[in-house]
């Protein structure tokens, strides 16, 4: 696959990067030997570009990923962790599990949200610990919406010396929502948002201002959540949708894709994937998987041709506003 580098930095990303919340147990458990087949089929399909964070499976993903990449040359792949919540030992958690949380796995710590200046480093120096590795690629600013004006005033500051330091090659932020992340594009001097599910077939949010904000200022936009928690995989009853069944318009909607995309003789997940690709400011679009099998799906479905036929519909039908962009046809065997 090509690189494309994030922002300003030297830190160079493939066009589809493999999330590994899955990893750490996302809601159910993953045997290490699946967990490390995923990565190794990611990497074989050309992937080097791998997102991870202390917060999924309380670190488990951490360790898999790093376990994965021992063996392979440090140079050849990059590396995203996340700053926010640091991990604290809880003596008490063994008999607990963390599924409240999302993770199938034992509930040893406690996620304690820490956005200073020490928080930073510690968490850091953390993760650091658990993948192994020497450096981290990226650092993001991971779930802030609580947190801004102390983010600004010292978690932000941190991360911006360790780059300076050459500590991180490139920092960021990474939220669910578009309206932070467009404040930070427009106040600091990050390189990259890391954008879940706001800019997918279903929520063009990120395109109101986000996307034009990093566009005009040479930033890069990662887009997470391109299926918006599964529903654009299998639209159906009791699908979810930001982590919680899909209410009934939002279902409605996606069924109308599924309509449109199956008369072009397209699977709705091919268009999802391809879908971000449209807009300049996207340079890789990042997916979870707990299997090779949905790491070699999800190739696939990339290496689809789409016709310009199917966004036309879709504009026609109003499931896409005119004037937002769409990617041309690429009947490529490689993503792009």
């Amino acid at each position: 696959m090509r690189t494309t580098t994030l922002g300003g930095s030297a830190v160079e990303v493939t066009p589809l990067a493999l999330g590994c919340a899955g990893l750490g147990n996302l809601y159910r458990p993953v045997t290490d030997e699946a967990a490390l087949a995923t990565v190794e089929a990611a990497w074989d399909a050309g992937v080097r570009t791998f997102d991870t964070a202390p917060h999924y499976g309380l670190g488990l993903s951490e360790r898999r990923l790093g376990m994965a990449l021992r063996n392979r040359p440090r140079d050849t792949y990059t590396v995203s962790t996340k700053v926010g919540r640091l991990l604290v030992p809880d003596p008490q958690g063994d008999c607990d599990d963390d599924l409240a949380n999302g993770f199938a796995v034992s509930a040893t710590h406690r996620r304690v949200w820490d956005f200073t200046a020490d928080g930073v480093l510690r968490s850091l120096e953390a993760s650091l610990d658990r993948l192994g590795l020497d450096r981290i690629d990226v650092a993001l600013l991971h779930d802030p919406d609580d947190h801004a004006e102390q983010v600004l005033r010292e978690a932000y500051p941190a991360l911006e010396r360790l780059r300076t330091e050459g500590v991180v090659g490139a920092i960021g932020i990474g939220m669910n929502q578009s309206v932070l992340p467009t404040r930070f594009l427009r106040e600091t001097d990050i390189d990259v948002v890391l954008l879940a599910g706001r800019y997918t077939l279903l929520d063009q949010d990120g395109l109101t201002e986000l996307l034009p904000e990093a566009a005009a200022r040479g930033r890069s936009v990662v887009i997470g959540g391109v299926f918006n928690s599964g529903l654009l995989t299998a639209p159906r009853p009791g699908a979810t949708y930001d982590y919680a069944p899909a209410p009934q318009p939002v279902l409605d909607r996606a069924l109308r894709l599924l309509e449109v995309t199956e008369r072009h003789g397209v699977p709705l997940r091919a268009a999802a994937l391809r879908f971000p690709f449209g807009h300049p400011a996207i340079v890789s679009v990042l997916t979870g998987a707990r299997s090779p099998e949905e790491v070699h799906d999800t190739v696939e479905q990339l290496r689809r041709p789409i016709p310009d036929a199917l966004w036309d519909e879709l504009r026609a039908e109003g499931l896409l506003a005119e004037g937002t962009p769409v990617p041309v046809s690429t009947p490529s065997k490689e993503p792009s």
